[in-house]
């Protein structure tokens, strides 16, 4: 069995990251439970995960400016 060796090296990170991934999955048309979403498909993890991606480089690029 895998375990999680994610840890939090800024404290406020995992509730701020947590928050971002709701909104991800809100404008993809996701919806997350809080705590374990292990039922998502790949599609819809997937959806999601490129959402972050996206707004995080749209992020970047205007800090950029």
């Amino acid at each position: 069995m895998a375990r999680n060796n994610n840890q939090v090296l800024v404290p406020g990170a995992r509730a701020a990251l947590d928050q971002f991934k709701m909104e991800a999955a809100s404008q993809v048309g996701v919806t997350l439970k809080q705590g374990y979403n292990g039922d998502l498909t790949a599609r819809q993890a997937g959806s999601i995960g490129g959402q972050m991606v996206k707004k995080m480089i749209e992020s970047y690029e205007n800090n950029l400016k």
